[in-house]
Order: C-alpha cells, then structure tokens, then sequence
C-alpha cells in the first residue's frame, strides 16, 4: 500500500533538528507505520538556488561513470533515489547493513510541507532560517529508523538514552606532496584549522577544545577526553536524546559552550536512567559513552581506514595513471568525503537480569554498577555530488589561510600555532591600543580571542564608547533595539534605517551587545568603538524629533526579510506604535 502524507499529519511531527540540506523530524504520533521514525525533509536556499531542482536531474555523465558497478544507482530517475541506493550499495557493504538504515520514499502533499514549514520555524535556529526554508516543491520525504530508540518487541524497551557524535575526519595527511606552506596540515587536524574559520564568520563563538585524534586514538583515556570536551563545547557534534527527545546539545544550529544552567538541567533529565547521586551522573553517562567507544573501537577504526585509505597520498598527477584508478581514486575520494561527514548514533538502555536473548551489545559502568544494552548506528552518509571536489578545494584554502592569518597574527613565526589556549596571548598594553585604535579588525580580533573576558578589558570598556551593529533586516530593528535596552550601562540608543545600523552610546560592555543582537540577529557584526561625541542638548532634542518624524512618515511595515515570517505579530505591533506614537 502507498503511503502518502497529507496536510493534518503535520500535527504529529516535530522538530528534532537539521542540517545544511535536510530538515529531521520525530514522530509522537500513534500510527504503527511512523512509530519508531524519524522524517528527512529537503531544504531550499532562500537566495534562489534549489536543492531540489538540482537533486530532480539524474547523474551526470561523469558521475554515472564512477558509480557504474552500482546499477541502481546509476539507473535512479532522481538525485533522491540515487541517494537512496548509494547509501543501500555503497555504503552499507562497507560499514555493514546491520549499522546503517537507508531508509524509504514516502509520498507527501505540497499542503504537508507547508504546515510543517509553518509549525518548526519557530524552534529552527535564525541563521538557519535566513539561508533556508523547506522545498515545498519536492513531493516527498524520506522515513528512517529512529536509532535514538530501541525497537519495541525484542527485548522489554525502558528509559533509553541515545549521544549523537559527528567524529569528524580522524587522521593527519602524511602525503609528501603537501606544500611546505601547508605543512601546518601534517600536526594540526582540519577539524582544528576549521575552528578557527568558523570563529572568524560567526558561526561560533568558542573554539572547540576537541581534537577527532583523541577518539580514533584507540585509547580509553583520550577517548574519556574527546567526550569531555565534545560535552563542554557540543555545537553540532555532540547531541543527547532521551527517548527520542533531545536533552542536551543543539537543534541544527549548535550549542557553542554548555553553561551552568544547561549542565543542570542534563544533570536532572539522566536521573531516570543513571543510577548515581547527584552532580556525578554526567560524569558517570560520559563515562558510559567513553566506554562503548572504546570496546566497539572496530567501528571507529574502520570509519579512520574509509577515511584515510581512500585519501589519494601517493600520485604526483592523475595524468599519469590509467583512467579505471582516476576514477577509483576519486570515488573513494568522495567515499572519504561522506564518512568524514557522518555520525555516529551510540544508544544505551538499561539491561534487566531476564534480558538474556538480547541482541545487542553490553557495556558495564562502573561508577553505579549498572550494565547496559548498546547498539551502534551510523546516519547522515549522504552522497557527495562530483561538483563539489572543487567547492571542498576552495573551502579547505579557506581554512588554511585562515589558519594562517591566526597564526601570523600570534606572532608565531615559524611555530605551529596552539590551540590548547583559545585565546591569544597578547599584553595588556597591546589590547588596550587595539580597543583604542577604533580598527574594526583588531576589535574583532579582540572579541574573537575572548581578550574581552580579562580584567584590563573590562577596565577599557569603562569608558564611553559608541557601538555601531550592523543590521541586515530592517523589520527586526524594534526587537534589536528593544534587547539592547535590557542592558546595563546604557545611555543612549539611535536608529539609523537608511544604514541599518544602531549606535549605542554607554559604558556597557560592546560584546555584551553583540552576544544579545545576535542571539536574534547571527550575521550582526561589530562596525566600530569609540569615545562618545559630546552632543549639544539643542542637537540630540533636534535628533530625536527628526527620528519621530522620519517613522511617522513611514507609510507601511518594514520591508520583510528572508527570516521574518516567524515575526508577523512584531510587524503589526510596530506598525500600531508608529502610527500611535505622539509628535511630542
């Protein structure tokens, strides 16, 4: 029987996250067929350029020749099939069918889409929403196994507890053909080097402290410490679920640093299933996962020989061997490409002394003497468009010269840069003359390298000074200024529309404003620091009526912007104000 999903089915799926390409949901439902399942849904780029239209062409003709002995794939009317059967024959044989689920095409109404587009913008991240929405063009979505449960009718199913880990590539390059301007790559990881572009474009705001070395290690103590510092900076690679609900980490966006009240409540939510007093049963459930890493290490080894058997190390020029090993090195290439990219789903639910026929694995915590069920399963092997070589190219230049720039930047020369310190080591004389410069780079550089946090910066900041946000959507610039105001120390607030900007005047610490703009708005950037311009009284009165002034002529809302659907009732509050607001 067909099954296609029609517009009050949205009631029964929710948010669970999302990545650059695809939106997940759960299902809390009760139909038998989407119990234990989770829903892949295509995005589309808000800027136009859509997924689905490119996925809706079939292979092209050189792709249809590295992938000629999977026929299936090869013969896949659509991008989604082929999907579909690269993970079915590609994939699975290598990492073995028992551990990875490809999962099935079901049917789904434009109406379907739409609801579901309408029901989780408000729990997607900003900056997801400003680059996409979901392709309500594309007639169907794709249903998995839910590996954060356990299936029910084997064993008896109680609290189950799931960590979702992206490892990330585990292994440094030793090719003799890296370029002694790149030697940085044969001791620093990407994952590292990649920390630091993230940084520098605000996707983060802390450098991870992970190093995927550790957990291919092979060793239980590096393991124990690649868990550690995934917990205390998870941002998309470290997630927790409790009975398919998630419980620790972030939805699609990330969680940069675990703070005080998150650990808290993750102490609170392990109580049904950790057996250990208060305060240890964290440490006690990274112990867990530590442990089944370590005892199921084949995995992880095997997912370290993908990455690095398939990694070309040894050809001066594909020119010079035949083109049957071309193309078998660029497979495997894009092979790497996927494994580097994957998960890694680990779940644990405590065995009963009657489970004796259970199918899974078992793993003993010492810490509470308790014995668990485990099973492992791989998820987001995604096949990697031929294209994109070039796009993986340029963005790994990227990274390296970011690097780089860091590096150089540190005053290191001819060292490899340090990241077991996120922050650089500069004297305080230096930092208060790059505060003092007005530079928006050494700013930023500041912010970025967290000198903001120490005792003289915050010394710096006791001053006045004039902060310029830039703002990419107008109709969000009540909400900004309204969280700004929350802040102490502020004295002045002033609206530019014509420049979207806000200049703040105060003794309020600059990167206080920045975290609270961009917790609405992610893309807001320092433009400027200053001393405050003494203002005649007569001049700022004559400011603030031309400001009046200038919204009351203002025949309509403010011009819609790629994210503000979710902001529909702010509009109409804001046109109400303006309308109402007196001339004097």
């Amino acid at each position: 029987m067909e099954i296609k999903l029609e517009q009050e089915d949205a009631a029964d799926w929710v948010y669970r996250g999302e990545g650059a390409a695809n939106l997940v949901l759960s299902y809390t439902g009760s139909s038998p067929l989407f119990i234990g399942k989770v829903m892949r849904i295509q995005k589309v780029a808000r800027n136009g350029s859509s997924h689905c239209m490119e996925d809706h062409t079939v292979l092209t003709e050189h792709e249809r020749l590295l992938w000629k002995e999977a026929e299936e794939l090869v013969s896949s009317p659509t991008k989604e099939l082929a999907e579909l059967h690269y993970v079915k024959d590609v994939m699975s044989p290598l990492l073995g069918p028992k551990h990875v689920d490809a999962g099935m095409h079901v049917l789904a109404c434009r109406e379907f889409l739409e609801s579901v587009e309408k029901k989780v913008i408000c729990q997607r991240p900003a900056w997801r929403v400003d680059a996409a929405k979901i392709d309500v063009k594309c007639d169907f979505v794709l249903l998995m196994t839910d590996h954060s449960l356990f299936p029910s009718g084997i064993v008896k199913v109680g609290p189950c507890i799931s960590a979702e880990i992206k490892p990330k590539c585990g292994f440094l390059p030793f090719s003799r053909f890296i370029a002694e301007r790149n030697a940085v790559k044969r001791s620093t990881t990407r994952f590292r080097m990649h920390q630091v572009l993230k940084l520098r474009q605000h996707e983060i705001s802390e450098l991870s402290q992970y190093d995927p070395l550790d957990i291919f290690s092979g060793s239980n103590e590096r393991i124990h410490k690649a868990l550690n510092d995934l917990y205390s900076t998870p941002q998309n690679n470290f997630r927790v679920f409790l009975n398919g609900s998630i419980i620790f980490g972030g939805l699609g966006g990330g969680t940069d640093k675990s703070s005080i009240v998150i650990e808290k409540a993750f102490e609170g939510a392990l109580k049904g299933v950790i057996q250990a007093d208060d305060g240890l049963r964290t440490r006690s459930f990274i112990e867990l996962v530590a442990e089944t890493v370590y005892n199921s290490r084949c995995w992880i080894s095997f997912l370290k020989e993908l990455d690095e058997a398939r990694v070309p190390h040894g050809y001066a020029s594909l020119h010079s061997i035949p083109l049957s090993e071309s193309l078998k090195i660029v497979k495997d290439y894009l092979i790497a490409a996927t494994a580097k990219d994957c998960s890694l789903m680990v779940s644990f639910k405590p065995r009963e002394d009657r489970d004796f026929g259970s199918p899974y694995g078992s793993v003993y915590l010492k810490s509470t003497n308790q014995n668990f069920d485990y099973k492992v399963n791989f998820i987001d092997l995604d096949l990697k468009p031929l294209k994109k070589m070039e796009t993986y190219y340029e963005k790994d230049k990227k990274i390296l010269n970011s690097y780089a720039q860091l590096a150089e930047t540190k005053h290191m020369k001819g060292n490899t840069l340090s990241m077991e310190s996120d922050c650089m080591k500069v004297s305080k004389t230096d930092a208060w003359a790059w505060f003092k410069s007005g530079s928006p780079a050494k700013i930023e550089a500041c912010y970025k390298l967290k000198l903001v946090a120490s005792k003289f910066c915050i010394q710096c900041m006791s001053e006045k000074t004039v902060v310029s946000v830039e703002l990419l959507c107008s109709k969000c610039r009540q909400k900004v200024m309204k969280l700004i105001a929350t802040i102490e120390g502020i004295t002045s607030i002033v609206l530019d529309p014509s420049k979207n900007t806000v200049t703040v005047i105060g003794e309020a610490d600059p990167v206080k404003i920045i975290n609270k703009v961009r917790k609405f708005r992610r893309s807001a950037t320092i433009l400027s620091i200053g001393p405050a311009k003494e203002e005649k009284k007569e001049d700022k009165d004559s400011l603030k009526k031309e400001m009046i002034v200038k919204e009351m002529i203002v025949p309509y809302a403010p011009r819609a912007c790629q994210r503000c659907d979710v902001c529909e009732i702010e509009i109409w509050d804001f046109s109400l104000e303006m309308t109402q607001m007196p001339l004097s």
